[in-house]
């Protein structure tokens, strides 16, 4: 056996593997890239939200909307002359994952758009990086400040909390006669402390005093201390910007209490798990949202019907609905501007006015944030959340 040659060789292979492996991690390691306009025959769009995980409820819907909508599309001729194909991705509702599953979705699978992430955390991490890319990034359930500041990229079709918060605190001081409200925020969650910072801002000058202000955290259990410090203070409300796990266990303890005040909440309670988790104690319990079946117009009655066609007699859910107006959005956007591609067809989304969603009528502002019509307030009532008002939402 020659020793030299043999040395000489093993020396080679292993130059190539330390190269090919620096390579490889380089490859890795690359910032998402701006894709090319759609090519072959399908337009991709992303799907960035979580399928398992705590908040799988959000996400889930979310992309069953999705692909109802690029299926009717598609049965219809599609965008263009090309179908659309939706790109599914589990983030687990991590950021971490949220940022990596957002750099392949752009990268490896080249969508020239993302629905998702539906939580304000998550949305704001993916926002930068869709920005970078020059992608088209369309949140369908992020309501927190901090998301479409990102850039000309960045938008959303949910209702926003900003709107929604104000309209509800005139319903309660006016309709219902709150005037005291316990605040409870869970401060390791961007999008509760967006949520009670706007409720504070609002209920000024409301005739609502802020008697309590309590901090939780994601992933607490016990909640005695803060439901002990708000009893005495006997407020008319508790309002929680929080999720619906901790909101069950708050409403739990409450009621181990004797508190006799409800919950009022935004989209982060609406869930048929708050009331598995919460029961009895949940009852009245109130969400804002951007959507209800009930009392439907004549577009979100075709939309219910076809749902509940195709989900065995289900019915929608709001995420449901703000996963199937993301992609119809997009596709009048890509007509409209008669491309696709995103640095054309953004310019179209932007200047969306009264899009007649099945979630409701909806303008991009000039800082492409929606401002969407009705709100609908819902209220668990006998273990299922019914409308219990929808308030107008001025357009202009």
């Amino acid at each position: 056996m020659n020793f030299k040659k043999t040395a000489a060789l093993l020396l080679a292979g292993a130059l190539s593997l330390s190269v090919t492996a620096g390579c490889k991690k380089q490859e890795e390691s690359k910032p998402a890239e701006a894709p090319k306009a759609a090519a072959g025959d399908t337009i991709k769009i992303g799907f960035l939200g979580a399928l398992t995980g705590d908040v799988a409820m959000f996400g889930k819907p979310t992309l069953e909307g999705m692909k109802m909508a690029a299926e009717e599309l598609n049965a219809a001729g599609g965008v263009l002359g090309k179908k659309i194909e939706i790109v599914e991705a589990d983030d687990r509702g991590d950021k971490q994952e949220g940022a990596s599953v957002t750099q392949k979705l752009i990268s490896r699978d080249n969508v020239i758009a993302i629905v998702g992430d539906p939580t304000t955390g998550i949305t704001k991490v993916a926002a930068p990086i869709a920005q970078k890319a020059q992608v088209v990034l369309l949140s369908a359930g992020a309501t927190g400040p901090g998301v479409v500041e990102n850039g000309d990229f960045i938008f959303r079709d949910t209702l926003l909390d900003s709107v929604a918060i104000p309209a509800c605190i005139d319903f309660f001081a006016k309709d219902l006669g709150y005037k005291k409200v316990a605040v409870i925020t869970s401060d390791n969650n961007d999008y509760s402390v967006g949520l009670s910072q706007t409720f504070r801002d609002a209920a000024k000058g409301k005739g609502i005093t802020i008697v309590a202000d309590e901090k939780v955290k994601d992933g607490d259990k016990d909640f005695s201390a803060q439901i002990t410090n708000i009893k005495s203070k006997k407020p008319d409300v508790i309002f929680f910007s929080g999720y619906y796990t901790e909101g069950a266990l708050i409403m739990k303890e409450a009621r181990k209490q004797g508190l006799k005040a409800n919950m009022f909440g935004g989209d982060g309670l609406f869930s048929p798990k708050l009331v598995e988790l919460g029961g009895s104690a949940v009852e009245g319990t109130m969400s804002a949202l951007g959507f209800s079946p009930e009392q439907a117009s004549p577009v979100t009655a075709k939309f219910v019907e076809a749902f509940k066609k195709k989900f065995n007699g289900a019915e929608p859910g709001l995420f449901d609905a703000q996963g199937y107006d993301a992609i119809v959005l997009l596709a009048d956007a890509m007509k409209r501007a008669n491309s696709l591609d995103p640095k054309v067809f953004k310019d179209a989304l932007a200047q969306t006015k009264k899009f007649e969603g099945v979630s409701g009528t909806i303008s991009m502002q000039a800082n492409r944030e929606p401002i969407k019509s009705p709100l609908a307030l819902l209220e668990v009532k006998n273990g299922k959340f019914t409308l219990k008002a929808k308030v107008p939402v001025k357009m202009d």
